[in-house]
């Protein structure tokens, strides 16, 4: 298949599948390391040039998250056939895995993705199962600053820790610096979206909220992507927290 990823999740999942090699267009956000084909470059992920889009021929069209429903539907009005992802919770964004492996016409490697994802899960609950769980503060903008929702809640619970900021499957949203220090927070964990791991925690100390806690920076692919790179995300959180390593 011709496919044009105009999602950074998309790609990562379609990298972990090993077809990646089928795209012949993407996002400058995607990353590509490790893919042998070399796709169009056809834009931003909130910006992509559809006019270069469809002049690919694309078979499919990934897109993902509610920002990107314009898009989609303007991609169908052009008769293009699009795969729309918008998972709110953990397992919705695994089962994403499988969902986008039917969608590619492999439906072996999505459904061995999302088992193998769901396995490395159940290896990190059952390692953090009698640990404490602190109290975690994850932020995924800073100006304003808001609180991570989706499956970041789920993330915290499953890396052993007590997340008092969200609900499983609830968009982030804006918090104030009383309302974080209401919950007293025993880490803040530093996600910008965009911005990688390039995010500097003296930023954070010098708002001079009120808070007794440690911060650490955690790359936003990580944490804000809902691809395989989230289950590493959740692995990541289990070492910062618990000193437990549990990834190969």
């Amino acid at each position: 298949m011709r496919l044009v990823s105009l999602a950074p999740s998309a790609t990562a999942t379609l990298s972990a599948m090993a077809v990646a090699d089928d795209l012949v267009g993407a996002t400058v956000h995607c990353d590509l390391s490790g893919v042998a084909a070399d796709p169009e470059r056809v834009g931003g992920w909130l910006n992509a040039d559809l006019d270069r889009v469809e002049a690919l021929s694309p078979d499919l069209v990934l897109t993902s998250d509610a920002l990107q429903r314009e898009t989609r539907d303007e991609l169908r009005e052009r008769g293009l056939a699009v795969h729309h992802a918008e998972p709110g919770t953990l397992d919705e964004a695994v089962e994403g895995f499988a969902d986008l492996g039917r969608a590619v016409g492999d439906a072996d490697a999505g459904a061995k993705l999302a088992a193998e994802a769901r396995e490395r899960l159940r290896a990190v609950r059952a390692a953090v199962a009698d640990e404490p769980r602190p109290t975690v503060y994850c932020e995924e903008w800073a100006d304003p600053p808001m609180a991570a929702g989706n499956w970041v809640p789920e993330a915290v619970d499953a890396a052993g820790g007590a997340y008092p900021f969200a609900e499983p499957g609830e968009r982030s949203s804006e918090v104030t610096a009383g309302e974080v220090a209401q919950a007293k927070p025993d880490y803040v964990i530093l996600h910008p979206c965009g911005k990688g791991d390039r995010t500097d925690p003296d930023a954070f100390r010098e708002r001079g909220w009120a808070l007794d806690a440690e911060i650490h920076v955690v790359d936003d692919s990580l944490l804000n992507q809902p691809s395989p790179n989230l289950i590493g995300g959740i692995e990541r959180l289990a070492e910062v927290l618990h000193g437990i390593g549990t990834a190969d």
